[in-house]
């Protein structure tokens, strides 16, 4: 009888618990996605100077876009943090970037509760029950169609000798109004959590 009766007062309590749970998700900004490769065999603390490619991925047609500047700008600090140079001849390294956002739709699936009085167990069999009384809440799959922007960001660096690609990072993540009305702090949060997984990680502050 005890464990029956936790199980109906859990039944009751559990739209309250998602309810609270939707509130604290939705006040939290997810971090964006990072993917890296990088080649194993090189020892990433022989390069010393680098440079950027011309012209960038990012840049439009005869001029350089507000998305390369700041790009250029993050991954210029975090380089140089790793004891590299910035140079405009001869550099050991090229930095190539490219960056794309796309609309896209998310379909996600949650329960949901449905009640005795004509919503869920209202027809059929249980009809009987309609209009008189509810039974107990029961949990039905509920499907909701969003549409957001995604952003992503490809930072390249390449051994300029060798002309191949030894280290990527794609950073992927939603872009609201917000960061389009703020560019170069949505730009940093992207270089930053790419340079995070860099193969010699920035010193301590």
């Amino acid at each position: 009888m005890k464990s029956q009766l936790i199980n109906k007062l859990l039944l009751l309590l559990m739209p309250l618990a998602l309810a609270s749970g939707l509130l604290v998700l939705g006040g939290c900004a997810s971090a964006p996605e990072v993917r890296t490769a990088f080649d194993r065999s090189i020892d990433f603390t022989q390069y010393k100077t680098f440079a950027f490619v011309s012209p960038l991925g990012t840049d439009r047609g005869d001029y350089q876009s507000i998305v390369s500047q700041e790009l250029k700008a993050g991954t210029q600090r975090e380089m140089e943090a790793r004891g590299m140079r910035l140079v405009t001849a001869a550099p050991q390294l090229l930095v190539n970037f490219n960056a794309e956002l796309n609309e896209k739709i998310r379909v996600t699936t949650r329960p949901g509760p449905t009640f005795g009085m004509g919503m869920g167990m209202g027809g059929g069999y249980y009809g009987y029950r309609t209009g008189i009384y509810s039974a107990w809440p029961l949990y039905a799959d509920e499907t909701i169609v969003s549409h957001y922007k995604e952003g992503t960001v490809n930072i390249d660096v390449v051994d300029a000798a060798r002309k191949q690609l030894v280290w990527e990072a794609v950073v992927t993540g939603s872009v609201t109004d917000k960061d389009l009305n703020n560019i170069p702090a949505a730009i940093n949060t992207a270089v930053l959590a790419a340079f995070a997984r860099y193969p010699i990680p920035a010193p301590s502050k």
